[in-house]
């Protein structure tokens, strides 16, 4: 078993990418090749945004993003301690400080209600995460900005796309949406990749310039930039997987809904989380919420579990694969101690702790999504 099947898909789209990478390789056209405007263009549209700008990473997509509105020394940017830690890391290089914000345990997104108190005159973004495939609240992240003027909302999606609040979609709904094409992601490619989505033209086309060097024309340069382009081939790829993405998200759908349930079947042990009682004692499995009118595509499957290490140990022993997202929270990193003025982070320090990550991906087969619950059932006993 695999904790994510990306050969299972593979065979499914075979002919799809080889055709795809064929053109490719035929017209040569290995940097901004055609490829990456179809792509856009598409993902655009999809999201229900104006502007799509392909960028060589997710990293990448949250670093041009800030520079685009300007950021750097003596800014702050509002975020969550409980992500992969380029969330932090793009605010650091920019020489801004991170806010750090709580997660609600509920859902281990953002705490929409304690972000207001650290917003000061030196905010110039607020950067909520969506993770494990359910968006933050961005509404009422946006609510709270507007209320203090122009603050941006940058949604970091990296692991939301597909996912949305109502009709509206992940990367759609703030000033600017940023996802990664990594391989593992409900969307990835063969490699790194990612994009950036707006609304605004201005913001659309420095982002587009900063992506390839700042360069507005050719050889010339108007404002710093990176390299930060996704090649054409990487572009192809995401193109090959699209075709069935509405499919496998139907499916993750599904699945995550079956796990729910026979989850829950195992009624001694296992419990919806309906409270923020934190140290209170963990005697089952607890479910995070996913938020009414929310739709989760479970870019992983996780839970709050009791004992992780024991748990994780039972579940490896009969050969199911596991993963922690994330078992230090950022506060706690070495590299970002120094950067982060409040260390107390009760909520991302007790979810570190206690997630664990299942085997999860469209091609997930129901036999072996039995196997994992008949293992997580003797892990428990």
């Amino acid at each position: 078993m695999e904790f994510i099947d990306l050969s299972a898909q593979q065979r499914k789209i075979k002919a799809a990418l080889n055709a795809r990478m064929s053109a490719v390789l035929n017209h040569g056209q290995y940097i901004m090749g055609p490829e990456v405007g179809e792509m856009e263009a598409k993902l655009a549209s999809y999201v229900g945004v104006k502007y799509c700008v392909a960028v060589s990473s997710g990293t990448d997509a949250l670093l041009i993003s800030l520079m685009a509105f300007g950021i750097g020394p003596g800014d702050e940017v509002i975020t969550t301690p409980f992500s992969f830690v380029s969330t932090i890391e793009v605010i650091v290089r920019l020489g801004a400080t991170p806010i750090l914000v709580d997660v609600d345990p509920l859902t281990a997104n953002i705490d929409v209600g304690r972000i207001e108190a650290a917003i000061t005159s030196r905010t110039k973004a607020i950067l909520p995460v969506s993770l494990y495939g359910q968006c933050a609240n961005i509404p009422e992240i946006n609510k709270i900005a507007s209320r203090f003027g122009y603050i941006p909302v940058i949604e970091d999606a990296a692991q939301s796309f597909g996912s949305g609040i109502g009709d509206k979609k992940s990367c759609g709904m703030s000033t600017v949406g940023c996802t990664s094409f990594f391989p593992s992601k409900p969307l990835g490619c063969y490699g790194d990749g990612g994009a950036i989505f707006t609304d605004d033209e201005s913001i659309y086309h420095s982002l587009a310039a900063i992506r390839s060097h700042g360069q507005c024309e050719r050889y010339i340069h108007g404002q710093i930039g990176v390299g930060g382009r996704m090649d054409t081939l990487q572009c192809a790829i995401v193109l090959a997987k699209f075709d069935v993405f509405e499919w496998e998200l139907e499916k993750r759908k599904l699945l995550g809904k079956m796990y729910d349930q026979k989850i829950a079947s195992l009624s001694f042990l296992a419990k919806h989380v309906e409270t923020d009682d934190l140290y209170s004692e963990i005697d089952g499995v607890r479910f995070l919420r996913t938020e009414e009118n929310f739709h989760n595509v479970y870019a992983q499957y996780t839970l709050v579990v009791p004992q992780r290490d024991k748990f994780q140990q039972c579940l490896n022993a009969q050969s199911i694969p596991t993963a922690v997202h994330y078992p230090v929270p950022l506060h706690h990193q070495k590299a970002y101690k120094a950067c982060v003025a409040d260390s107390r982070m009760p909520v991302a320090e007790w979810l570190s702790k206690h997630v664990i990550s299942l085997p999860m991906s469209a091609y997930l087969d129901e036999n072996d999504q039995d196997r994992v619950v008949d293992a997580i059932r003797a892990a428990l006993q």
